[in-house]
């Protein structure tokens, strides 16, 4: 299963202009009502093509509207609009947070965009132990809200800029998942649209099936508008640290002891340093080194080296504790000492630290560039034998972007959720987060695709019992593959909670009336 292409945007581009030729595309019988529904918010019919571009860059397909809600009654009754039109209308709709997205996947064809982020801050109401947040507000107005009384959400996404709706809806992981799993597992109950235009709400409890369909669900079963999540008290400090590794085995060894251990650090991060050239990219940028004489020496020869990326929470009246822990933890790892760098900083400046990068790579106009990332997950019993075939092999250069690299387990993800994941205790995340500045060369989309293409292939081939994380298929038998024996499940869901398949047409899983699946 090759990740998609611009070949297949392209493909795509082709077919919905000849589905607009042949009439298969809304017409002003199914619009015109949309003007005439009593909203608190409106519908925008001309300038929408910012809802036609995502992070990834690469596609771009024209909505025929754009809702922006001013409530979450504006979404049930347009959804509830669509439905009314039955099996024959090729409406869709796609909930839009911050278009974080890759290949167009809350992109609508000349379907319905909505806006989710009109509800940003609609009711951000912090309890004790809970926030309830609007499925459109965005990750760092949650924490800052809940900062203000000392709480803060239990896992996160290494980037806060993106909607709670939009995290829930794939899986949200980062470092701390090690210990209270991804987002998905830190979430008590949901509101729900479904695609009947029904507003639902559920939890464990109450609706089960549609609260556990709808965390990771890719959109499928209805549009999160309301999520209450869990919060734990939040530190004021943190203790930033990053050591360098030559050894892909005491890397990994390493990180799957300290994911394990009952008393450890609190974000546990890897990153692969792809480093034929002998040039360290900024991996120790604004880090203070804990021996400066030592890391004026420390030289590349080129290798493949290892970045492992620590924090240790702490107040401001434990400093002397944190330096102890974090000492005694230190002690047993086996990194090459002359590169242990660390910083303290505040708890928020750590979590947004990604959205720093954001504005100076804004400043150099090189932040809306496409982006064919590649999310992969792997079972520890391929992890190394996937090591040594992608950086050892494939990877023949410096790569444009993080790679990320660090284990996880099984155990902290609810089974009854969406996600797909490898069936082993520990298994990885691997990130190969790319750029595309340039239209040739090393920098090119086509350069990156080859190389994705090339790392799945070798999955498939090798049986590393990979699985895609914001995986993008094409056809809906790569989807089948992909859920394995939970698909029957997931189109269960779906028959039951949008029977019309009226949502979420980006991801490609389920053809409505007169859109093809496969391309």
């Amino acid at each position: 299963m090759k990740p998609p292409s611009l070949v297949h945007c392209f493909k795509l581009l082709v077919l919905l202009a000849l589905a607009r030729l042949t009439m298969h595309v809304p017409d002003e019988d199914m619009l015109s009502p949309l003007g005439a529904l009593r909203l608190d918010g409106h519908f925008s019919f001309h300038d929408v093509s910012a809802m036609a571009r995502d992070f990834g860059n690469q596609c771009s397909f024209l909505p025929a509207a754009v809702l922006h809600p001013g409530s979450v009654s504006d979404i049930a009754a347009t959804v509830r609009h669509v439905f009314s039109l039955g099996e024959g209308s090729p409406l869709t709709v796609a909930a839009r947070g911050h278009g974080h997205s890759l290949m167009g996947q809350s992109q609508a064809a000349q379907g319905i965009v909505v806006r989710m982020e009109s509800l940003r801050g609609a009711r951000l109401q912090v309890h004790d132990g809970f926030v309830d947040a609007p499925g459109g507000e965005l990750w760092i107005n949650v924490l800052r809200e809940t900062l203000k009384h000392g709480l803060a959400p239990k896992s996160w996404t290494d980037y806060l800029h993106l909607t709670v709706g939009g995290t829930l809806s794939n899986a949200g992981v980062s470092g701390q998942a090690f210990r209270h799993g991804p987002q998905v597992s830190n979430v008590n109950q949901l509101e729900i649209v479904t695609g009947r235009g029904d507003v639902v709400t559920c939890s464990p409890e109450d609706n089960s099936d549609l609260f556990y369909a709808a965390l990771g669900g890719l959109g499928q079963f209805g549009i999160i508008t309301r999520a209450r999540i869990a919060l734990e008290p939040a530190p004021e400090m943190v203790r930033w640290i990053r050591v360098l590794y030559s050894d892909f085995e005491s890397f990994t060894e390493d990180q799957e002891m300290l994911i394990m251990a009952e008393n450890s650090f609190d974000y546990i991060e890897g990153f692969v340093i792809i480093n034929r050239t002998g040039i360290l990219n900024n991996w120790r940028a604004s880090f203070k080194p804990q021996d400066p004489v030592q890391a004026s020496h420390f030289q590349s020869d080129g290798r493949v080296l290892y970045c492992l990326e620590l924090t240790k929470n702490f107040n401001s009246g434990d400093t002397d504790t944190m330096e102890q822990e974090v000492a005694v933890l230190l002690s047993r790892l086996r990194f090459i000492q002359s590169t242990l760098f660390h910083t303290d900083v505040t708890y928020l400046e750590f979590l947004d630290r990604v959205h720093t990068s954001e504005l100076k790579l804004r400043a150099q106009s090189l932040w809306e560039v496409p982006h064919p990332w590649l999310n992969l997950l792997i079972p520890r019993s391929s992890i190394r034998r996937f090591a040594t075939e992608v950086f050892g092999r494939i990877l023949k250069d410096s790569n444009n972007g993080p790679i990320l690299l660090y284990p996880v387990n099984k155990s902290k993800w609810d089974n009854k959720t969406s996600v797909v994941i490898p069936d082993e205790e520990i298994f990885y995340l691997v990130g190969f987060l790319s750029s595309a500045p340039s239209l040739s060369g090393h920098g090119s989309i086509a350069h990156a695709m080859s190389l994705n293409s090339q790392i799945v292939e070798f999955c498939e081939e090798a049986d590393i019992g990979m699985k895609q994380y914001l995986a993008h298929y094409t056809t809906q038998e790569q989807w089948k593959t992909h859920f394995g024996a939970r698909w029957e499940t997931f189109e269960r869901r779906k028959h039951r909670y949008d029977p019309l398949a009226i949502l979420a047409p980006g991801q490609r899983i389920f053809p409505k009336a007169s859109l093809p699946l496969s391309l």
